[in-house]
Parts: structure tokens; C-alpha cells; sequence
């Protein structure tokens, strides 16, 4: 188990170090930030004066160590486009909203998620099982940007019960984390009632029927578990898929977390605060997924590494 584990966190490191080699080159790629913080009529010195002053005019590879070098301890830079606030700064401060968000959706949509999955499968081909189907279908088909527009419109223009953008209450909440669960909800769902399906009509399930044992014990108890390690993989890959999803979610309804600094990051061209967000991106997306490796290790005692 000891070498599983030190094999995945080395392999997750090396996967964060090639993220910011990427992040690096793409946030260079964008364009001359220097460009939006003159005026268009600067003369060629002050050009100049501001490269060497943010270590712009530095060769490539020594902008990357010094970069690198200080991430590591989380330091980022200052901001271009907010002048007096580090990036790592503004990142902290918008990530709690961006957590909010993210937490809630993702807790309510693992709890809807397995609730739904094992109660069509135990109801498989009724009009029960047709209707989560339905649902699943829609939640996986419909982009989730299309979804809060929709949402924003009968919910908040139409019938005025829920506000449609902006930090606030639980009410400013519904909203957006329908938004960003409802895909999330559908996947894992299905996910899980298709390996309920397949423990249900295992041996061992089929023998606990013929000594008695209640069908909600088998169900709840002793297929859930076994029916748990499939979606338990794939819960990896949508907790991190709703970190970035989050960027168009907090776009559409102007929640201002780390997703809408995102954006706002990208159009003024601020390096710094580029790359302190896809780097708290990366280590929240790898660092999720290492975790759900090391309980599919506890949960299957078959995975490790020879």
C-alpha cells in the first residue's frame, strides 16, 4: 500500500510540473501584457523600463525558474491589473466563493447521485427507472451554460423567485449550483446504476436472496458497496471537472470566485494571475484525484503496483 501511495503522489507531482511548463508557455502566448498597461502613444523606453521592472525582458527559461521557483512557495507576483494585491491574493479571496459553489454542488450531487442510481436500479424497466433515464439524458446532453440561461430566465425573469446573479444567501445560491451539479448528478448516476445492475445479478447476491436476507440489506448494504468502486473513480474526474467548470457557471451568473477572476485575468492579459489560477486549478484537480486513487486502493485491496 506504502509504495502505491508514493508512486501516485510522485506521479502526481510530475503531472504539476508539466501543467506548469504549459501554463507558462500558453499564458505567454497570449499577447505582450505591457500593451494594456501603456498607452498606446508610450515611447519605446517605457516599454522597456516596465519589461525589465516585471522581468519580462529576461530569456524565456529564466522567466520559467523564477517562476517556478517561487510558486513553489506560493508566491505568485504582483498583479498587472490590480495594482497592490499579489495574484495568490486574489485568488484566496475569491476562492472561498469559488469553494462555496463547488462543495455544495458536489456534496448534493454525490448524495442525489447514488440515492437516484440505486433506486432505478432496484425499479429497473418501470416508469420509475424511465424517468431517470430522462433526467440523466438532459443533465449529460444540455451544456451547462445553456442550462443558467434557461434557469435564469424561468426562475428569475419569468416567475421572479430566485435572484440571477451575485453573491448572497442560500437563494443566490440555487441557481448556480443546479447549474453546475445537474451533469454531474446525471453521470455518476448512471454510473452507479449500471454497476448496481451488474452486482445485483452477481452469485453471491443471488445466495443471499435464497437464506432470506431483506432486499433493502442487499441493496443498501451489500451491493452498494461493491458497486461503489467504479463511480468512486469517476467522482475523481467530475470534482475536478467542476472546478473548471466553474468558470463558465460564475461567468453566467457574475459569482465572483476564481472562475470569473479567470476570465477577467485573461482579458487584461495579467500573467501572474493567470497562472496562480490554472495552478490552483491543477493542484485541485490532481490533488482530488490522487485522493480517490488511494480510496479505490482501500476499497479494492487487488490495486496496487507490482
Amino acid at each position: 500500500m506504502q509504495r502505491y501511495i508514493l508512486i501516485r503522489v510522485l506521479q502526481a507531482i510530475f503531472v504539476l510540473f508539466a501543467v506548469s511548463i504549459i501554463v507558462f508557455a500558453l499564458a505567454r502566448a497570449s499577447g505582450n501584457p505591457l500593451i494594456l498597461m501603456l498607452p498606446l502613444d508610450a515611447e519605446p523606453e517605457a516599454f522597456e523600463i516596465l519589461a525589465e521592472h516585471w522581468g519580462l525582458d529576461q530569456p524565456y527559461h529564466i522567466q520559467y525558474w523564477r517562476f517556478i521557483s517561487n510558486a513553489v512557495q506560493g508566491d505568485f507576483g504582483d498583479s498587472f491589473k490590480w495594482p497592490g494585491h499579489t495574484a495568490i491574493g486574489l485568488v484566496s479571496t475569491r476562492l472561498v466563493a469559488s469553494l462555496q459553489l463547488i462543495l455544495t454542488a458536489l456534496i448534493l450531487a454525490a448524495i442525489m447521485a447514488v440515492v437516484l442510481g440505486v433506486i432505478t436500479a432496484a425499479a429497473k424497466d418501470t416508469p420509475l427507472d424511465f424517468v431517470g433515464k430522462i433526467f440523466a439524458l438532459m443533465g449529460q446532453s444540455a451544456p451547462n451554460f445553456w442550462i443558467g440561461i434557461m434557469l435564469i430566465w424561468i426562475f428569475g425573469v419569468e416567475l421572479g423567485l430566485l435572484p440571477t446573479s451575485g453573491r448572497g444567501g442560500i437563494s443566490h445560491m440555487i441557481l448556480p449550483v443546479i447549474t453546475i451539479g445537474w451533469f454531474e448528478v446525471a453521470a455518476i448516476m448512471r454510473l452507479v446504476r449500471s454497476s448496481m445492475l451488474d452486482t445485483m445479478d452477481s452469485e453471491y447476491v443471488k445466495l443471499a436472496r435464497i437464506k432470506g436476507v431483506s432486499e433493502r440489506k442487499i441493496i443498501w448494504k451489500h451491493c452498494l458497496r461493491n458497486a461503489a468502486i467504479a463511480p468512486l473513480t469517476y467522482f475523481g474526474v467530475i470534482a475536478g471537472a467542476l472546478i473548471t467548470g466553474s468558470v463558465i457557471v460564475e461567468t453566467v451568473f457574475a459569482w465572483p470566485g476564481i472562475g470569473l477572476l479567470a476570465i477577467q485575468a485573461v482579458l487584461a492579459r495579467d500573467l501572474q494571475v493567470v497562472q496562480a489560477v490554472a495552478m490552483v486549478f491543477a493542484v485541485g484537480f490532481v490533488g482530488l484525484n490522487l485522493i480517490v486513487d488511494i480510496l479505490y486502493a482501500y476499497l479494492d485491496p487487488r490495486i496496487r503496483y507490482g
